[in-house]
């Protein structure tokens, strides 16, 4: 049951048609409103069904009859044209309703890949595979002033304390102002240097 609409408009789907009768189909698929004439050289009867012009071009169409539309489709191929490996690409997305199943994988690395990068340490650039991290670091215990002092002589802590010697001793040369035309720019870096001589001269980490 309706009920009237107070300012007179009648939304009805039926009222639509009835306004608007342009594509109107039966139910045989021809157009009721079609006044083409059919689209076969040589015949004159109206061309009330439509069909697509070519596989690739599926929005345009030729009309026909009804007797030459059921010979063009007869002699449709949507494949025609198709190399036999698009051919079962495509038989391969039909399978899952062209909807491919998405490649599992970690979501931080996709979300990396949202923004460009295959591979998020590429962020670090050539840093990336230079730190390897805690877990990964060997050697010694060493009170945390002497692990600063090694960092410090550029040296390692499996050296004896005459190697880490030399380390200093080439530290110095660059360094002091004696020792390159008495340029001062590098004082705050030599006192650091002589520091660091100093917690490994006396420690007894070191041979």
């Amino acid at each position: 049951m309706t009920k009237s609409d107070p300012f007179g408009f009648d939304m009805s789907v039926r009222s639509a048609k009835k306004k608007n009768p342009r594509g109107r189909r039966a139910a045989t698929g021809a157009s009721e409103t079609s006044v083409r004439v059919c689209d076969k050289d040589g015949c004159e009867e109206a061309g009330k069904f439509r069909a697509p012009k070519a596989p690739d071009v599926l929005d345009d169409f030729y009309w026909f009859c009804q007797e030459h539309v059921r010979e063009y489709n007869n002699k449709w191929n949507f494949f025609e044209g198709t190399t036999e490996a698009e051919l079962n690409a495509q038989r391969s997305k039909d399978k899952v309703w062209e909807r491919e199943t998405k490649p599992m994988g970690d979501p931080e690395a996709r979300a990396w890949a949202r923004l460009g990068i295959e591979d998020p340490h590429q962020v670090l650039g050539a840093n990336a595979t230079q730190n390897p991290g805690r877990a990964a670091k060997t050697g010694r215990r060493l009170p945390p002033t002497e692990r600063r002092a090694i960092e410090i002589l550029e040296a390692k802590d499996d050296w004896s304390k005459a190697d880490i010697r030399k380390a200093y001793k080439k530290l110095i040369k660059v360094l002091h102002p004696d020792m390159n035309g008495g340029d001062r720019s590098q004082e705050e870096q030599l006192q650091e240097v002589m520091w660091a001589w100093d917690q490994i001269k006396d420690s007894r980490s070191f041979k």
